[in-house]
């Protein structure tokens, strides 16, 4: 007579424990052992007996028998785990929701946002306390970003039109992203830097002479990073009509030209409508209004200003010139082979405008807005 084993209690499940158990299991927030669990339970309704499941799922046989059990007396909420031995907690729920809801929708008398104290002041609990919760629900009060939405009724469009040209341009064409960085200050401290030292960074005066400003005209090839650049006093349109006929000469003349630029009233003065209608082998894209992270040539200035301009220390504005005109030719010396149109060769000429020189301006002694150096609209 074949041996039967112990008797099992009957394993059936309702719709909607069914459901749930499914979710558990495939969800992706559930903890592991809730996930093997549940297929335990779904495999064992199946009507499959516990050494064939214990298999299927790599698990001890005693544990598919244990779950199993754990299943049939209390359900679903006999899947979760057992309070653990220990200090219960002395921090209620409704506390917890106290501190998240006062977070998010109030602030503090007198301040714009809560620190750990004034919540503390304002709860009776503690400020460790006071910073798990704000862990747990990932809340920042200290913290705020900025943002600004684009009102471009076409901004799609836009988008799509100058994301099409980096990422598939033209034949016998070269896309260029053309911008300036204006007002580059040539600053020198009051004082020579301190040198960085072990446990020490290097330390700058906050009070600098301003010895005049120059404006970097880049044009950036996105397909290899070469650069047409010019540097310039002023950034008026008649500059960049100066940077413009530049371009025109060091792109070859079989080549179309398509300019992805910005919304600056410069781009679109009459002058420049007027020269770009005159040489019909170059094609404007504008970024959309207030979008201009999309012109990949705000990356190079972003280099040039963080590499070379923020430490930097310039007496006059001819060492500056140097300076933006080396960091306006990143990437490598040869452009890639002719898998694509000829690139534009690399430039950084300077006008013939540029070498007059503001005065120097000395802040050290009245009001000044620190130590920004190489920021756009800094005065």
């Amino acid at each position: 007579m074949a041996r039967t084993g112990r008797p099992k209690a009957e394993l059936v499940l309702t719709g909607e424990e069914r459901e749930q158990l499914v979710r558990w299991s495939r969800r992706r927030k559930s903890s592991q052992a809730l996930a093997l669990r549940s297929r335990l339970v779904l495999a064992c309704a199946d009507g499959v007996d516990n050494k064939t499941v214990a298999a299927q799922l790599g698990c001890a046989q005693v544990t598919v028998g244990k779950w199993r059990a754990r299943f049939v007396e209390h359900r679903l909420d006999g899947l979760a785990d057992d309070d653990r031995p220990g200090r219960p907690t002395s921090i209620t729920v409704d506390q917890i929701e106290d501190v998240v809801v006062a977070t998010l929708e109030s602030t503090p008398a007198n301040a714009t946002h809560w620190s750990r104290a004034k919540m503390a002041e304002r709860t009776g609990l503690s400020k460790s306390t006071i910073g798990r919760i704000w862990k747990s629900f990932e809340l920042k009060p200290h913290r705020a970003d900025g943002f600004k939405l684009s009102n471009d009724p076409l901004f799609i469009e836009k988008v799509h039109d100058v994301v099409g040209l980096y990422l598939d341009p033209p034949e016998t064409a070269v896309v260029l992203s053309v911008d300036e960085k204006s007002q580059i200050q040539a600053l020198a401290r009051s004082q020579p830097a301190f040198p960085m030292m072990p446990g020490m960074p290097e330390k700058r005066t906050h009070d600098y002479a301003r010895h005049g400003t120059t404006s970097l005209f880049a044009a950036l090839n996105v397909a290899d990073g070469t650069v047409i650049s010019s540097l310039h006093r002023r950034h008026r349109a008649i500059e960049f009509k100066k940077f413009l006929t530049k371009i025109d000469t060091e792109v070859p003349e079989h080549l179309d030209v398509h300019l992805i630029c910005d919304n600056y009233g410069t781009h679109k003065s009459p002058s420049v409508v007027k020269w770009l209608q005159a040489h019909p082998r170059f094609h404007v894209h504008f970024t959309p209004t207030y979008s201009s992270w999309i012109n990949q040539v705000e990356r190079l200035f972003a280099y040039v200003t963080a590499d070379l301009l923020q430490r930097s220390d310039h007496r006059s504005v001819k060492p500056l010139k140097l300076t933006s005109a080396t960091g306006s030719k990143p990437g490598t010396t040869t452009p890639s082979p002719s898998s694509g149109p000829r690139p534009p060769n690399r430039s950084s000429a300077h006008s013939h405008d540029f070498s007059n020189e503001l005065p120097a301006q000395d802040t050290s002694a009245a009001s000044h807005n620190g130590p920004w150096v190489g920021l756009r609209g800094v005065p």
